[in-house]
């Protein structure tokens, strides 16, 4: 099993858009294994401490495996949405582990 942790921080004024994507994008995670875990739209409010810039959402998926999460990666239908992504997303940072 494989954890992702997906720091999103969006272009401005790009919400509705990468809402559109994610529609289309997390319901395809079921078919390569994958389960969306948490997802998370930080608050000020809710941040203790950090040294870096607040994202708009945390998202945690785990996969049974690297390849399952690869063949995600590579899903048809989801490429046919990535412009969504690539228009609302400013960047991403991931994060991969595993349970210990």
């Amino acid at each position: 099993m494989i954890y992702i942790t997906q720091l999103i921080y969006l272009n401005e004024g790009e919400e509705a858009v990468f809402n559109e994507f994610e529609s289309m994008a997390i319901p395809i995670i079921a078919k390569y294994n994958g389960k969306l875990e948490l997802r998370i739209r930080p608050s000020k409010e809710n941040i203790i401490d950090s040294s870096i810039e607040r994202p708009y959402e945390v998202h945690l998926v785990s996969f049974l495996s690297e390849e399952d999460f690869e063949r995600f990666k590579l899903d048809a239908e989801r490429k046919k949405y990535l412009h969504l992504k690539e228009q609302s997303v400013r960047v991403s940072i991931l994060i991969k582990g595993m349970q210990i």
